[in-house]
């Protein structure tokens, strides 16, 4: 594959078949979105190196195209980790040849690997898309020597460090953006409400999902970017039984729904006061959420804190227990009416066998008579 070796001089074809061969890469396409691939494969540089050079990655993430480099001795402090950076990664090499079934199960607190082992060929990787690492004495961590003449792929760490952090701006611009509309935001200072957004985070709930129930006290402020919840609050009802006796039970009333731009649980997490209400998403609800620790902690300013008080409302705390009862028995005398006009019309339609979609008579005509056929409109 011939293609320029600065990104400057290639065309829009060229940038292509970078950005479909990154793709390939496990170690990319695992870690990195398809988007972050596209737009680093426009800043990647092609290098050449003579045999016997050393390859220091510390500034960057590198795929070799031609040619053998092995891998300095490096300590590997865990094989495996939960909470690993999604920009550190490990030669693909090391995989192939080293790394066991039973290692890849187990974590190893520290191991040495000969070098010998780590012979990277075609396609191999190493190195590191974490800007920190060029500070870092070791650099041996992140070094290869050439075996024989590489050309090596490199993507620079700082353009991932660039792309994150205008991503990191795109995205606080709409947070912003979504608070400042939100009804108990729209006279907020900007810088109050970027105080918020910096400690807000994106948090997807499914159809029918329970945010809160009545009685507890939500983990989070929430703001509601797309999608809509619907409101209840539970009553006490009456039940006919078939033995002609009445029984109480516990009803969930529909009392209204929380829209997109609106926001709830600011009171209830500020003061710790329980909902009245239970919240349940009608539909795929995106939401702006700042835990209730970031609040309550020392991440909010207490300024910002008593703002909030001041201008935000306590979640259904407008709805009274006289109008939930007048609801509950609106709803109920609603149902009663349906019940009564569908038995009323069901008697009525069946009346002398007569069911719907079928006629009183019935004729078995193989073909329609020849003097009706004149008779017959075409629509």
């Amino acid at each position: 594959m011939e293609y320029n070796h600065r990104p400057i001089h290639r065309t829009l074809h060229e940038h292509n078949i970078v950005w479909k061969m990154l793709k390939t890469m496990p170690d990319l396409n695992s870690q990195l979105t398809d988007e972050h691939l596209k737009t680093l494969s426009k800043n990647v540089i092609s290098e050449t190196w003579v045999k016997g050079s050393t390859v220091i990655g510390n500034d960057g993430f590198y795929i070799i195209l031609k040619g053998l480099a092995r891998a300095k001795k490096k300590v590997y402090k865990n094989l495996i980790k939960e909470n690993a950076s999604t920009t550190s990664f490990i030669p693909q090499s090391f995989h192939r040849s080293v790394l066991s079934e039973d290692l890849k199960n187990t974590l190893v607190p520290e191991m040495e690997v000969p070098s010998s082992k780590l012979i990277l060929g075609q396609w191999s990787t190493f190195g590191t898309l974490e800007v920190t690492a060029q500070t870092e004495s070791k650099t041996k961590q992140y070094s290869v020597v050439t075996e024989e003449n590489c050309e090596i792929l490199k993507i620079p760490a700082k353009d991932y460090a660039k792309l994150k952090s205008e991503e990191i701006k795109l995205e606080n611009k709409e947070k912003v953006k979504l608070i400042h509309k939100c009804p108990y935001y729209k006279e907020w200072p900007t810088l109050s409400i970027y105080e918020l957004a910096a400690l807000t985070k994106w948090k997807t709930f499914p159809p029918g999902h329970v945010i809160v129930e009545s009685g507890n006290i939500t983990p989070f402020v929430a703001y509601i970017n797309s999608g809509y919840c619907n409101i209840y609050r539970s009553i006490v009802g009456l039940v006919r039984l078939p033995s002609k006796k009445v029984k109480k039970i516990q009803k969930l009333v529909y009392m209204g729904k929380l829209n997109e731009k609106e926001s709830f649980g600011e009171i209830n997490v500020l003061l710790q006061v329980p909902f009245t209400c239970t919240i349940v998403t009608g539909n795929e609800v995106e939401m702006a959420i700042i835990e209730d620790k970031d609040i309550l902690g020392k991440k909010l300013d207490p300024v910002t804190q008593q703002l909030m008080l001041q201008t935000a409302k306590l979640t259904c705390g407008h709805l009274t227990d006289e109008e939930v009862k007048n609801e509950y028995l609106l709803k109920e005398k609603q149902k009663e009416w349906k019940s009564f006009k569908d038995k009323t019309m069901k008697n009525s339609l069946y009346y002398n066998g007569i069911t719907p979609d079928f006629g009183k008579w019935n004729h078995y005509w193989t073909s329609i008579p020849r003097n009706l056929k004149d008779t017959l409109l075409s629509y």
